[in-house]
């Protein structure tokens, strides 16, 4: 990992939160690039498999609180999904830049139990906001983000299309995420500069590939066909749905 402040400290007084962006997996409205080559029902379970399997992985992280934003509208239906053991919160405004600028506006101040749902501690935290598309990621690439935040201002995954998989932050920065060209080739780097405008110090994690495209479907299924309980929801939707992937990706090459 590369860092801005190497020396990385550690307190015993503050809490690891996790915050998985996420949607209600709805046809037609989740994982939109995918549905050119597959069916939307085909998409649509592609996507439930993919948030539950992001959820697994971060219950698997030792001491760390997990929640889900998502807009408003979505909040009922992923509460039934995910069950009472993940708090679900509602994003303030529209689209995943609201989203993101929400996430730490409202878990870096300490935070009261909501409803039903799972309280979590107060006290002073390390917010990592983490997309609903990336279950093959390593434990240990999202600890090690959580230790980097312990020194810098920000912590950053980058994807390889040029997007970042998490983002995460101590206090809130209202101002980072706007204009960032979310979804755009052009996302890190809109972050890295507005990260650089307003001084933060940061630490970028190792590069990596989240699902949004056919060929992130070919590229993930031989890793999760060798070890399937990385993913297991996804491995055994990527058993089912291979051979449509194989073909979808051999008409698009023609």
């Amino acid at each position: 990992m590369e860092s801005d402040n190497q020396q990385l400290g550690h307190s015993t007084n503050d809490t690891r939160t996790l915050v998985i962006m996420a949607k209600a997996p709805r046809p037609g409205l989740v994982k939109t690039r995918l549905a050119q080559s597959l069916s939307t029902f085909a998409v649509t379970a592609l996507y439930r498999c993919l948030l539950e399997d992001t959820v697994a992985l971060a219950k698997s992280l030792t001491g760390v609180d997990v929640a889900v934003i998502c807009p408003e509208s979505d909040t009922k239906e992923l509460k039934l999904l995910l069950g009472d053991s993940v708090l679900v919160v509602a994003q303030k405004g529209q689209g995943l830049a609201a989203g993101l600028a929400s996430v730490f506006a409202h878990f870096t101040a300490p935070q009261p139990p909501e409803g039903d749902g799972v309280g979590l501690k107060t006290g002073t935290r390390r917010v990592i906001a983490f997309n609903s598309d990336s279950p093959h990621l390593s434990p240990s690439v999202l600890d090690s983000a959580f230790q980097a935040l312990t020194a810098n201002d920000l912590v950053i995954g980058p994807t390889d299309d040029g997007g970042y998989y998490l983002v995460g932050a101590k206090v809130a920065h209202p101002t980072l995420f706007e204009n960032d060209g979310l979804g755009t080739s052009s996302a890190l780097e809109r972050l890295l500069a507005r990260a650089q405008a307003l001084q933060l110090s940061k630490a970028i994690t190792e590069p990596f590939y989240d699902i949004d495209v056919v060929e992130d479907l070919i590229r993930l299924a031989p890793e999760l066909a060798l070890a399937p309980s990385k993913a297991p929801r996804t491995a055994a939707w990527l058993a089912e749905w291979g051979k449509a992937i194989t073909q979808s990706s051999g008409k698009a090459e023609r």
